[in-house]
Order: C-alpha cells, then structure tokens, then sequence
C-alpha cells in the first residue's frame, strides 16, 4: 500500500469510529442523560435500552466487531496461508480499529449502566483497550522490516553503518565533518540539539542548501536508530510482558461476553433472528 493510499486508508478508519461515536451519543444523549429510574419514562427507551432494537444490535455488532478484528488479526498472524496477505502493520492497524469500535458499541449497548457478571467482562474490555494502547506504543518502537519481522540488534547496527557509508560517500563530505556529525547523533540524545549541531558543522563547511536537507534527513534517521538501539532490550521485554497482561484480559472478556450471550439466547432475547 503507497503511502498516500495508507494515509486515506488510516484517515478513513478515524473518521469512520469518529462519526459513529458522535452520531450514537447525538442519537441518545437525551436517553443516556436521563436518570436509571425516570429512563422507563422516556421516549427512547423501548429503542436504546439494552433489549432494545438499536441498544441490542449494538451489542451484536459491538461483539462481532471485536471477535473478527481478533480473529483476523491472529489468523494473518499464525496461519501460513494468509501470510502473504498484505503487510501485518496493516492488519494490527485494522485490528485496532476493529477492537476499539467494538468497545464503542457495546459501551452505548449497556445505556452506561454495567452489573453483575457483564461487569467483569465490561471492565476486562476497558483493560484490553487500554493495554491495547500501551501495546501499540511499545509495538512501533521495536524497529521492524516493512513485512513487520522485528529486527535483531545486528541488522539494526548494519544500517548505521549503510548509514554512515552514505554520509560519506553520496555527499562527498570530508572525514573531519562526517566525525563531527556522528559524535553529535551519539553524544546528544534529544533531537533537535544533535540535528542544531550538524546544521551549524554542514553550513561552516559550505555545503549547498539541498544537500544540507538530505544531510538533516540522514542524520534524524541516525538519532532515531541510535535511540531504538538504546531502547531495544527494555521494549522487547515490556512487549514479552504487554502479552501477560494483555492475553487474559482478553480471553475473560470474551468467555464472560460468550456467557452473557448464550444467556440471553436461553431467555429469549434474539433481536430480529
């Protein structure tokens, strides 16, 4: 996917969990504002309560959305035969998508008022969401091939020295400022005072204004592996951690949501079917 067709892909997403987030509490919000006792009263209820035609269908695709985007997501994932299906960043990211719509749904299904059993399963997806979040922070500062393999230290060193070899060699600059320029990524570690650096050392030295972007451009990329270098053994083990707390979370929930649902079959709510 080009990445002007990623950024409408991804554009797309965000509107789509924007818009239906809005329209559902634009819909509801005289409903939801009402008091638990005086709800019977109003003149949503018989649509938005939890039984109700919308408040039901919501909580059905609320579930279906969140057990097709994990569904989908491990099946790209473990499964050999849809490996070669489009990059795996991009099913997480409709994973994500998937798995935060399907809480959004649900949330406006239970009308705001949890209990009992579904309590647990309700607050297990309030965990998973958040845990989620936390995943995907942790998932995009582990440096990985455009296929989404992590890379090892190794292969992460060897584009520094790709890197390096550019500096020199593509823009013709002498030993002394290519030394100058790589002891400013390594020493600094905040950004702008490393790429301040090499602006001053590259314009001291004559080189032309073009040149000295795709120097910048370089040298931002060098301090960012150089940062991921640093930080690949913590975010390695923070993401072998994130699955402990993420992976039970998820499985309570969905045993719990598979509970209520079959209850709720037993006792005759089955919506239009």
């Amino acid at each position: 996917m080009k990445t002007g067709i990623h950024r409408i892909y991804i554009a797309a997403l965000v509107l789509i969990l924007v818009a239906v987030t809005f329209w559902l509490g634009y819909r509801g919000y005289s409903y939801y504002g009402t008091s638990m006792e005086e709800r019977f009263y109003h003149d949503d209820y018989q649509l938005l309560k939890p039984n109700g035609f919308l408040g039901h269908g919501l909580g059905i695709f609320g579930s279906l959305s969140m057990i097709l985007g994990v569904s989908l997501y491990m099946l790209r994932k473990r499964v050999r035969v849809f490996q070669r299906l489009g990059l795996i960043r991009h099913w997480l990211e409709f994973h994500i998508f998937l798995c935060v719509l399907g809480p959004v749904l649900v949330l406006f299904h239970t009308s705001f008022k949890v209990g009992g059993l579904v309590a647990v399963s309700f607050w297990s997806m309030v965990a998973v969401v958040l845990s989620g979040v936390a995943g995907r922070y942790i998932y995009i500062r582990i440096p990985r091939t455009i296929e989404g393999r992590e890379l090892s230290l190794v292969e992460i060193r060897n584009l520094k020295n790709d890197l390096n070899e550019s500096l020199s060699a593509t823009h013709g600059l002498d030993r002394e400022s290519l030394k100058d320029i790589v002891e400013a990524t390594e020493k600094y570690f905040h950004t702008r005072k490393g790429i301040r650096l090499t602006r001053k050392f590259i314009r001291k030295r004559g080189v032309r204004r073009r040149e000295r972007r795709r120097i910048i451009r370089l040298v931002r990329r060098e301090i960012s592996l150089n940062r991921r270098i640093d930080r690949l053994q913590l975010m390695q083990n923070l993401f072998r951690y994130w699955h402990v707390a993420h992976l039970p979370f998820a499985l309570i929930m969905l045993v719990i949501m598979l509970v209520h649902v079959l209850v709720s079959i037993v006792f005759g709510y089955t919506w239009v079917f």
